[in-house]
């Protein structure tokens, strides 16, 4: 794969790339984001939950208070397995005793992701674009010899530096197909399932079309996994928690949720265009709809940018 990403580039000699380790700093570091936002172990699930829709991002390491080192990393995957997607919901059944209240409180090293795909400061972007397609991640810590966190890169920072390497495929050539949808009436826990099981951070909401002759099913919205961390960190969570119970929570319906001004793409769009969509409105993934019917036949993610790539 990295070898296959490097012969790409050698017909791209502007875009300047490294191909090996450096001495000092690598190219690595030319996309990396420096201001990391992290937090200590001690913080409890629902301020890292808060800090995440606060500062819009999708992972924040965890790192000892005293040393700066890194100890592990929380993305929104481990929120929503804590919400009911995964087995990190045992934390409130089990351990908790079906409070939620307590267990929101609870430290957030008890659901944190230890043994961190990290890269150092010296390694080139083609190293991290090959990691993050080989680990399937979306993003990952940079770290300096002593291991404390100088930087983070995404799939994002990938893309936007190469992707004119795809600005001649078009959409249709790479967009997931095989979709996995709900409709409005899914429970938040079922659409954490969902998420978790299939690590998928977004899915479309599709219902009967009323104006349609064959009822074929129109696409209504979306939820992402980022409109879940909204709905805790507006305190949405609080006014529904009537009880201490974590059902009260859980029971609301994707309907409240879900965006209803969706941006689409054409299946005829070309990637570097996509991909300048979704950096201009912050997001990480488009629905592809067909231009005639304006039916629901993909989607395409940031993910399928960067493989797109290579």
């Amino acid at each position: 794969m990295r070898n296959k990403l490097i012969k790409k580039l050698k017909t791209y000699d502007n875009l300047n790339l490294q191909t090996k380790k450096a001495d000092n700093d690598g190219d690595i570091m030319k996309i990396a984001s420096k201001e990391v936002v992290t937090a200590s172990q001690s913080a409890t699930i629902i301020e890292i939950a808060n800090l995440m829709s606060q500062k819009d991002i999708r992972r924040i390491p965890i790192t000892d208070p005293g040393t700066g080192k890194l100890l592990g990393i929380v993305t929104t995957m481990d929120i929503l397995d804590f919400f009911g997607g995964g087995k990190k919901y045992n934390l409130i059944t089990e351990k908790h005793k079906g409070n939620f209240l307590s267990a929101i409180n609870a430290p957030i090293k008890e659901i944190m992701t230890i043994g961190v795909k990290t890269m150092t400061n010296k390694d080139t972007i083609i190293d991290a674009a090959t990691l993050m397609l080989e680990e399937d991640i979306g993003g990952f810590p940079i770290v300096d010899s002593e291991n404390n966190i100088v930087g983070m890169v995404t799939e994002g920072d990938i893309v936007k530096t190469l992707q004119r390497l795809i600005s001649d495929v078009e959409v249709r050539d790479v967009m997931a197909t095989d979709l996995i949808t709900t409709t409005p009436g899914t429970k938040l826990e079922a659409i954490t399932k969902i998420m978790v099981r299939n690590s998928l951070r977004r899915v479309p909401i599709v219902g009967e079309d009323v104006n349609s002759a064959s009822k074929e099913d129109k696409l209504l919205g979306f939820v992402t996994a980022s409109d879940i961390l909204k709905y805790i960190g507006e305190h949405k969570l609080f006014a529904k928690l009537f009880s201490n119970e974590g059902e009260d929570v859980v029971n609301i319906s994707v309907e409240e949720l879900m965006i209803t001004d969706v941006i689409s793409a054409s299946k005829y769009d070309k990637l570097s265009d996509v991909a300048e969509k979704m950096f201009d409105k912050n997001i990480r993934g488009l629905t592809v709809v067909d231009d005639e019917t304006g039916k629901l036949i993909g989607i395409i993610t940031i993910r399928d940018l960067l493989k797109a790539v290579i």
